[in-house]
């Protein structure tokens, strides 16, 4: 298995050096951080997502909180012709996401936003990931009720199932909490997963 998601670490690099035949070894030389690109054991959260979004086939995809590209750069490779638009709140992070749309990878569209106050319009996106981003908000219902105000046929919200020692975690759910938020957001079509110490919640709006 190659050790870097090959493309988009090659954009990533072009995008930086701002040159647009520049490869990971100038990219590695010039002491650009390219370890968040590396293939590590795919996490069985990203892996079960991953395989949801195949089933569900969206037409466009909003990511909330795409952070270092732990589930981005999966998604992106996996999905090659979906088009994704990632929102983050870290400047550094936008900028690095930023990076790799300018070097190559168009259909990736990078917004700085915070999830408890989106501007999109209503249905503007086919689908909504939220991968370990409610247990971080200071109000997740109003998370989970713009993301669903922005999706046309569903969110997919992933949380962790048991307590963690991660200082920025501010709730933990219970399956019974993340159905009464979702039917409070209007969503009462609610199904669930459960990988390795993490939920997986699917809202489906039609």
């Amino acid at each position: 298995m190659e050790p870097y998601f090959t493309d988009l670490a090659t954009a990533f690099v072009r995008g930086r050096l701002g040159h647009p035949a520049a490869t990971i070894d100038d990219g590695l030389k010039a002491g650009l951080r390219l370890h968040k690109f590396k293939r590590n054991t795919e996490l069985p959260r990203v892996k079960r997502v991953l395989g949801m979004l195949r089933g569900l086939a969206p037409e466009s995809l909003l990511d909330l909180g795409s952070g270092r590209g732990t589930f981005l750069w999966p998604l992106l490779a996996s999905l090659p012709h979906l088009p994704v638009t990632a929102i983050e709140q870290s400047e550094r992070r936008v900028a690095d996401l930023l990076a790799v749309r300018g070097g190559g990878v168009e259909r990736l569209s990078v917004v700085r936003m915070d999830a408890e106050h989106l501007t999109f319009d209503p249905n503007s996106f086919d689908g909504v990931t939220m991968l370990e981003i409610l247990e971080h908000l200071p109000h997740p219902d109003l998370g989970l009720c713009n993301a669903l105000s922005v999706a046309r046929r569903f969110v997919i919200v992933s949380v962790p199932s048991v307590p963690d020692d991660n200082p920025e975690h501010l709730h933990l759910f219970s399956v019974e909490q993340l159905r009464q938020m979702a039917a409070n957001a209007g969503c009462s079509r609610v199904t669930f997963e459960h990988v390795l110490n993490h939920r997986i919640m699917l809202c489906q709006t039609t």
